[in-house]
């Protein structure tokens, strides 16, 4: 079993959230440090999480969804940025083994309905004078973020 980490992040900077600062969900480690990051990064001058949303319709199954943009930032001499934060491995096509098996089939459609939000994403983030780019953990680390992996044991009382 895959064990995910999420909960909520409450921000240092309330002022420079862009939205209900009370509802800030981090759905990975790598979330929380990048919003950490862009909290107490002096150069950022507005940021906000899953308050973009923009809707696409999936390669999959042919249907309008709905893409919750992981982070949007605004830097101070204004340029704006909508970021899907991802590990590397999901942003390559799936590598198909000796046999179809479940967990292939599975990644690939996951790989499609990326590429669909994607795909929407980019056209959005032009139509509106952003830049869509997606963080992996090599774009976080060149960032100066501390990549975490596993959340921190709380000390034992």
């Amino acid at each position: 079993m895959r064990k995910t980490y999420k909960g909520k992040y409450t921000p240092k900077n309330k002022d420079k959230y862009a939205g209900d600062p009370k509802n800030v969900v981090y759905r990975s480690l790598w979330e929380r440090q990048v919003f950490r990051w862009a909290d107490e990064n002096p150069s950022i001058e507005f940021w906000n999480s899953e308050e973009v949303v923009i809707p696409y319709v999936c390669e999959t199954d042919n249907k309008v969804h709905r893409y919750f943009i992981d982070l949007f930032l605004q830097t101070k001499d204004g340029r704006k940025f909508l970021i899907e934060i991802k590990p590397k491995s999901q942003t390559v096509p799936p590598k198909k083994g000796a046999r179809m098996t479940k967990r292939f089939l599975s990644e690939s459609l996951t790989y499609i309905k990326n590429q669909s939000k994607w795909k929407a994403a980019k056209e959005f983030a032009l139509d509106n004078g952003c830049a869509f780019d997606i963080w992996t953990e090599d774009k976080i680390q060149a960032l100066g973020i501390k990549i975490i992996t596993k959340k921190p044991r709380k000390p034992k009382k």
